[in-house]
């Protein structure tokens, strides 16, 4: 660790952009779910693309690694240093800038730092929206949100941020800025370092701004809660809406009856929308864009016509956006439930939509045969193929042995089902440092190879972010 390179960092960007204060440090040392901690030497927060280049240029001279990081919402340990302690936490959350709404050719530029449910709030007071929301959006950051190329509840009618994202400013490995914001529709001058930076998890870049697609402002929506026998009757619901009215389906969102138990359990204030039981639940909003349409009159005549046809077993409409909200609050509130309920393995699996049905019923019956006393099961994206399949352990277990003992066989079994399906590992929340080994482990010598090529070539130091994403060759060992 360079003290003279530290010293001028601090004294650059002074008291705000600089600090190793281990209070202040300390909630970016550990990761949302709790399981990945770690050390660092100092955490820097530039406010300018010039300060994060000097930044870069710094910590290369001085060989000390560096770890972007956003809102710390990662899922797989992707914003979170190791144990050495010699790396900088690089954060981007002064750099929350809108530099730019253009309504009429329907984007923003928005700066790395920006909060989710900032943007949303900013764009909507100019008759447009962004569409692309989650659970975490009062604190995922945009940058963050384009490096793990997030998904979210809306894919299916908007595709991922890599969709979302028309152009790219970043500060790459040398320490040079890629302005690649301009919004262009065609440009063929070679590999496309915007869509290479998407999903990198901040090994190739820093990601400092973005242009962003927009949306025109939602003119009515209807939200409906639906109780169904199983994910095959969902899928088949599913379709129909599809030939019926695919433009206007904006979410449709699968959750499971044990899922829905744990919300009304853990979160307070939250009731069944339904007055009777069912195994499975969809969550579907219907949107319109044109004024003097109603939402919920045309997804009342939607439901209507599914239940003529026996699609499903019963339906409640939302009666008012209070209702509505209450109805996307439980689904936002999964994750945050299963956490208070007691450990589990978490699993951001896709595999092809018209196979996730058996995939979700087959796969939870194989755990829970294999490893006695496990709860499995599956809620999420079901248009998109892309579930959250999560195996919650026995009552009364201790989380940390538990985890070791249980949960890793627990996930290669898990992996190993999703890779015979033909599917991913990782949908939407990215590798980190928690699927590397299992990327490797499943992942042809091909994919590897490239990965390791391109890493290589942006980053041969090996100073941004490292430990994430890339397999390294000890993970060979744990296999």
């Amino acid at each position: 660790m360079s003290v003279e390179a530290l010293a001028g960092l601090a004294a650059r960007l002074g008291p705000k952009g600089f600090t190793t204060d281990a209070e202040v440090m300390a909630p970016w040392l550990t990761d949302w779910r709790g399981i990945w901690h770690g050390e660092a030497a100092a955490l820097v927060s530039p406010e300018t693309v010039a300060e994060v280049a000097d930044v870069v240029r710094t910590v290369v001279a001085a060989s000390i690694p560096l770890v972007p990081q956003g809102g710390n919402t990662s899922m797989v340990g992707g914003a979170t240093p190791d144990m050495r302690g010699d790396a900088l936490i690089l954060s981007l959350r002064r750099m929350n800038a809108i530099r730019m709404i253009e309504v009429g050719g329907l984007r923003a530029q928005v700066e790395a730092g920006v909060v989710l449910q900032s943007l949303h709030d900013a764009v909507t007071t100019h008759g447009v929206r962004f569409p692309l929301s989650l659970g975490a959006k009062g604190s995922a950051t945009i940058g963050g949100l384009i490096s793990t190329n997030a998904g979210g509840v809306q894919v299916l009618r908007h595709g991922t941020m890599r969709t979302l994202v028309l152009g790219l400013e970043a500060v790459l490995p040398d320490g040079s800025i890629h302005n690649g914001l301009a919004p262009l529709k065609k440009d063929n001058r070679g590999y496309d370092l915007t869509q290479l930076l998407i999903g990198a998890e901040g090994t190739l870049g820093v990601v400092t701004a973005a242009t962003l697609k927009l949306e025109p402002a939602v003119a009515d929506r209807a939200v409906a809660w639906i109780g169904l026998k199983s994910p095959q009757a969902a899928l088949t619901l599913l379709r129909f809406m599809e030939r019926q009215a695919a433009r206007h389906i904006e979410s449709f969102e699968l959750i499971p009856a044990d899922s829905l138990a744990l919300v009304l359990k853990h979160i307070p204030g939250t009731r069944a929308p339904l007055g009777s039981e069912h195994p499975w639940h969809v969550l579907v909003e219907y949107v319109v864009e044109e004024t003097g349409v109603s939402a919920q009159a045309a997804l009342t005549n939607l439901i209507t016509q599914a239940l003529a046809v026996g699609l499903f077993v019963d339906a409640v409409i939302a009666q008012s956006e209070a209702q509505c909200a209450a109805f996307w609050h439980i689904r936002e509130s999964i994750s945050a439930a299963e956490r208070a309920d007691g450990p589990a393995v978490q699993h951001d699996i896709s595999v092809p939509v018209d196979a996730m049905p058996d995939f979700m019923i087959s796969a939870a019956r194989a755990l829970e045969a294999e490893f006695p006393g496990v709860n499995a099961s599956a809620f999420g994206h079901l248009g998109d193929g892309n579930v959250h399949f999560h195996v919650r352990a026995p009552k009364r277990v201790d989380a940390g042995q538990w985890r070791a003992s249980v949960g890793k066989p627990v996930s290669r079994r898990v992996h190993d089902l999703v890779v015979a399906a033909g599917g991913s590992i990782s949908a939407e929340h990215g590798i980190g440092q928690m699927k590397r080994a299992e990327l490797l482990r499943l992942s042809d010598p091909a994919r590897i190879a490239v990965l390791r090529a391109i890493k290589a070539a942006l980053d041969p130091h090996g100073i941004f972010n490292p430990g994430k994403l890339i397999p390294l060759a000890s993970d060979a060992e744990v296999q």
